[in-house]
């Protein structure tokens, strides 16, 4: 029961935003998509241990996939976010064949080279992918022939929220099994792992391989709530960001992740809208600030604040 209440009180918020804010939808909806590419690498660097500032080469593979899947074949929501999430999936396995045998800076190099690629080769294939000018004319069919995409926004809200609730049950299924066990032992000890008999490479394959899977998925609900894609999908500032998030809400547990994106993508759009040209100085302060008074990030600030109270007594 009280594994339950964390989605409970994901519903609540997402019920209230949706009536709190019915004209600001767009914008809630890119923070559920956010949030589905952040837990994607929360798996990763929270989970198993592995660094990397790629994940837009999966995000943006997953929209460009899901895309063009959407103008040339069929419009459907369901089966664009399917082929969306197997594009990222194929990517990130054949691209981590490679990857995986590295570490460290090394690692994170070649995360961003491999996003660079596909950057450019979206760029050069633009009789297929539009190039600079985008992906456009995309036009989704109703959500199971019944709910149709509307200008406000609300079904597209509603759609990137049950996303989001199923990716997380997933993925928390995911790292209370076996195989999620054996990720957290490989983030603390590769040696240890392996001499237990372990196969560790190929279990960094496989979570990198469900990473890119449901960064996909994010990349996906992208393209078909915003009808375009354009090369800024595989922008270096998009992983930047992502890792940004991940850290001001806390690694390792998931809810981190939705915590972090909610706060970096609220103090964002204030900060931006107050003063557009020194917010992210705002953006800055608020990592700092985290970093230094809460270690753990935002989810471990109750924990902290229990600490604070303890020594006072």
């Amino acid at each position: 029961m009280k594994s339950l209440l964390p989605f409970a009180l994901m519903a609540l918020v997402a019920v209230v935003a949706f009536y709190a804010f019915p004209y600001n939808l767009a914008f809630l909806t890119r923070v559920v998509i956010t949030m589905i590419l952040v837990l994607s690498l929360d798996l990763l660097i929270g989970v198993t241990g592995i660094d990397t500032l790629g994940q837009a080469a999966l995000y943006g593979t997953g929209a460009y996939a899901a895309g063009l899947f959407a103008v040339h074949v069929w419009a459907d929501p369901v089966a664009g976010l399917l082929v969306g999430g197997l594009a990222g999936a194929v990517v990130a396995f054949v691209s981590g064949l490679l990857l995986m045998r590295t570490h460290g800076l090394t690692l994170l190099m070649l995360t961003i080279a491999v996003a660079e690629v596909f950057q450019e080769l979206a760029n050069k294939l633009d009789w297929l992918t539009g190039g600079a000018d985008g992906l456009g004319g995309i036009t989704m069919n109703p959500v199971f022939g019944t709910w149709q995409f509307d200008f406000i926004g609300q079904t597209g809200y509603i759609y990137a929220v049950c996303v989001l609730f199923i990716v997380t049950a997933i993925l928390k299924v995911v790292i209370g099994s076996p195989f999620g066990l054996s990720l957290r032992g490989i983030k603390d000890s590769p040696a240890r792992m392996r001499a237990i008999g372990t196969p560790v490479g190929r279990r960094r394959v496989a979570v990198y391989t469900l990473a890119g899977a449901v960064a996909g998925i994010a990349g996906a609900l992208a393209a078909q709530s915003t009808a375009l894609v354009s090369l800024s999908v595989y922008d270096f500032q998009v992983s930047a960001e992502a890792m940004i998030m991940l850290i001001l809400g806390g690694t390792g547990r998931l809810w981190g992740a939705l915590i972090g994106t909610a706060v970096f993508m609220a103090v964002h759009e204030v900060a931006a809208s107050v003063d557009p040209f020194n917010w992210l100085f705002i953006i800055g302060f608020l990592v700092l600030a985290v970093v230094y008074a809460v270690p753990r990030g935002l989810i471990g600030l109750p924990e902290e604040i229990r600490r604070m109270v303890g020594r006072l007594k």
